[in-house]
């Protein structure tokens, strides 16, 4: 497995992604119909976690993280997915940021493969 400064752009976008879902998700707690977003709030909770956990693996430089990061991926995919059906501005900038998270994760892990 590389160390840190190889994958500190992918290290980035999980913590970034991170940050966004939390907010995403808070921020639709104060939405009128807040039944209407559970989906995109119980998504915007799991993306946050896998994308701390894929972090925080490659900076340890763990040998799991290429697999952790493919499912990262396919997590943000749907996160962002979700978020686009929603027209507020924290929902599209969810969704903008899970896409250029899952484009890191799979670049990460075909080069790290």
């Amino acid at each position: 497995m590389a160390n840190y400064h190889q994958f500190q752009s992918c290290i980035d976008a999980c913590l970034r992604c991170a940050a966004i879902c939390n907010h995403c998700a808070s921020s639709c707690t104060q939405e009128k119909d807040v039944k209407m977003m559970a989906r995109c709030i119980q998504l915007d909770m799991e993306c946050a976690a896998i994308c701390y956990a894929s972090a925080q693996l490659m900076s340890l430089g763990s040998e799991k993280a290429v697999e952790l990061c493919r499912i990262c991926a396919e997590i943000c995919e749907a996160c962002g997915s979700e978020c686009k059906k929603h027209q507020n501005e924290h929902c599209q900038e969810c969704a903008r940021i899970c896409a250029q998270c899952a484009e890191e994760c799979r670049h990460m892990a075909s080069v790290a493969a």
